[in-house]
């Protein structure tokens, strides 16, 4: 549903990490493109011989790759001063982020999901200018931190993929009812800050002052969906016994990177910083009395037990010790009081999802077809009701009224160049192909709807993380995987 994309929000907890990692090169060097093993990094157990360390679905992983990626996974956490497992644990660590890249890869064809290179391209421009520095600098620093940037660029596309599969299958299961908007501008006696920053808006410079970030890491003990209690209560042992670890002085990146089931595991399990609204409820609840450095209890979510780490908390301007480029993620924004005069577009549209087997240039011919029958006479209501595969198509693909920022950008560009009556040439989004129509335009003071919908975003923001790990779970249930690294993985999912 075009309404609620959210498409600047997305980029937040996926690209999160970047900011962490853009200097440093951590988890973008622990994903390099292939290249030959080395022989000595690992001496695989004669009952691997065939050389599979993992099937999934009817994709098979290999030891060599597995091998490949630990070694430099190794020398990223070297590099980060972050205790190196086992390398046993090392390769099984590494299989299983593998092995959920590889389901979220065949979810994304089978959906008809792709990155092209121009929205690698806007990625690497975003970031850039994120940090007010040009695209080359932006690449000097990447590989003066030891990435090279083709593999830079190759893992910013899986992220941008991953954003995209996390928009089209989770976004529209969320419901904000506006009941839980008008409590939850009560409860801040509403004066809210947004969580993030328009996309027209410039950075705030570093004296001022907004809501307050949270950066988080974490240890997770991923639990089996429908496990018995007695195997939800022997994986609750284990992460106390974690807890008692990193309380005793253990380092908790480490701890981490050796033990934590959590998809940033090998990153010190660092989830990135945002604004606290940012946070799934259960997060913020959980931390809210600590200070940096702090450690929480054990927590437990739908997804298992979590032990949460402060890393930092503070204004937006503030930074930690270490200087860090800021990634994709919106920068967070003081509050607007006053009158807010914005230009709203009321559009219609036909949308042709793409698919295996409708192909990009499938889609596109199809909506050039329909553009045609549009000119010869034929009413856009009603192509739309038959044709479009949006949930707009009962109303003759009615979007209603569109505030900037409530669309997607591509879709919102091209919805911005037409004037009144006009129809669009077909755009591409990551939903699919669009045909667009605007029917007329307004001037409106959205200061009070401006309030609701940063309240709509907050409590998006709090749930759509969860559900999409939820999803992500489900799809692993779902899924064939044999896991010759960890048979134990294998059987903790039935």
């Amino acid at each position: 549903m075009m309404r609620s994309l959210h498409a600047k929000r997305w980029l937040a907890p996926v690209l999160i990490s970047l900011a962490g990692v853009l200097l440093s090169g951590a988890a973008w060097a622990a994903k390099p493109a292939a290249k030959p093993a080395q022989p000595a990094a690992a001496q695989p157990s004669e009952q691997f011989v065939d050389g599979i360390a993992a099937i999934v679905n009817k994709h098979v992983i290999t030891l060599q790759q597995v091998n490949t990626q630990a070694l430099s996974a190794q020398e990223q956490l070297k590099r980060q001063n972050i205790p190196v497992p086992e390398l046993t644990v090392l390769r099984k660590q590494v299989l299983q982020r593998m092995i959920t890249e590889e389901l979220e890869r065949q979810e994304a064809e089978r959906l008809g999901i792709r990155v092209s290179d121009a929205q690698v391209d806007h990625a690497v421009q975003t970031i850039a200018q994120r940090n007010r520095i040009s695209t080359a600098t932006l690449r000097q620093e990447i590989e003066k931190s030891g990435v090279p940037w083709a593999t830079y660029l190759d893992n910013l596309r899986q992220e941008v993929r991953l954003d995209m599969l996390r928009q089209r299958t989770v976004d529209s299961t969320i419901t904000i009812s506006d009941a839980e908007i008008d409590a939850f501008l009560k409860s801040q006696g509403n004066a809210i800050s947004p969580p993030q920053q328009a996309a027209q808006q410039p950075a705030p410079a570093p004296q001022q002052q907004g809501p307050q970030v949270l950066g988080l890491a974490q240890i997770l003990v991923a639990v089996p969906e429908g496990a018995p209690a007695a195997k939800v209560q022997e994986l609750r042992q284990k992460a106390e016994g974690l807890l008692a670890r990193v309380r005793g002085g253990a380092d908790f990146a480490g701890v981490a990177a050796a033990s934590s089931d959590g998809p940033q595991a090998l990153n010190g399990g660092e989830l990135g910083v945002r604004p606290v609204n940012g946070w799934p409820d259960l997060f913020v609840s959980a931390t809210q009395n600590l200070n940096a450095g702090e450690i929480s209890g054990i927590v437990q979510s739908g997804n298992g037990f979590h032990i949460l780490k402060v890393l930092t908390r503070g204004q937006p301007g503030q930074r930690p010790a270490e200087p860090q480029l800021q990634s994709m993620a919106p920068q967070a924004a003081p509050a607007q009081q006053g009158p807010m005069m914005v230009t709203q577009t009321h559009a219609r549209h036909i949308l042709i999802k793409t698919t295996k087997v409708m192909s990009d240039a499938k889609a596109e011919t199809r909506l050039k077809q329909l553009r045609q029958r549009l000119a010869n006479g034929e009413g856009f209501e009603d192509l739309a009701k038959r044709y479009s595969e949006d949930a707009t198509a009962p109303q003759g693909g009615d979007l209603g009224w569109l505030t900037p920022g409530e669309t997607v950008p591509a879709f919102e560009q091209a919805m911005n160049a037409l004037e009144p009556g006009q129809i669009s040439e077909p755009v591409k989004s990551q939903f699919g192909w669009h045909l667009i129509q605007v029917l007329e335009r307004r001037t409106k003071n959205m200061e009070k709807e401006f309030k609701r919908m940063q309240a709509r975003q907050i409590l998006f923001e709090r749930r759509v993380e969860p559900a999409f790990e939820d999803w992500l779970s489900q799809l692993r249930g779902q899924a064939y995987i044999d896991n010759r690294l960890d048979p134990q993985s294998n059987r903790n999912r039935r």
